[in-house]
């Protein structure tokens, strides 16, 4: 990501990530929470590793992360649009094939695990293989790796087949 990029994606998730100063406390500037959030997603970084890397305590990173997550998904939804002819889905169809040699490919799925404090009652509904609990992630791509869904809030405990089952 460039530096132009950052700072547009900066200027659109700025006043909803935004916390005021007060007398107790100055507040985490928003560039770097976007910073320490867009560091998370790219690298998989542990909450430990970036506490070290960015001197913010693990448990306020692991506070703001979903609500930084929230507003870029908020801000970027325009930008996101799932395709809804079949013109438009074999036209994704015949880029994977063209670009990448794989035929009859709708788009490449994936999901990233976001650690969460486990919920009030939830049980083990949130935990996941990785003995952590956490909400995932779930995005598709076409050919260009420019995103065509993407779904945040699942339970950890789900894996991607059953979070694209039940997706729109």
């Amino acid at each position: 990501m460039s530096n132009e990029q950052f700072n547009v994606l900066l200027q659109m998730v700025d006043e909803t990530i935004r916390k005021k100063d007060t007398i107790m406390r100055m507040a985490i500037p928003t560039a770097t929470k976007l910073e320490i959030t867009l560091r998370f997603l790219a690298t998989g970084d542990s909450f430990k590793s970036l506490e070290y890397l960015f001197r913010v305590p693990e448990c306020t990173i692991s506070l703001f992360v979903p609500e930084v997550l929230a507003a870029i998904c908020q801000v970027l939804k325009p930008y996101i649009k799932m395709p809804s002819t079949s013109n438009e889905w074999k036209q994704i169809q015949y880029n994977f094939f063209l670009r990448w040699n794989f035929p009859r490919c709708c788009g490449a799925i994936d999901g990233k695990h976001v650690l969460i404090k486990k919920p009030p009652k939830s049980g083990s509904m949130y935990f996941n293989y990785k003995k952590t609990y956490s909400i995932v992630l779930f995005a598709m791509v076409d050919a260009d790796y420019c995103f065509t869904y993407i779904d945040i809030g699942a339970n950890g405990r789900a894996s991607d087949s059953a979070i694209f089952r039940d997706s729109i």
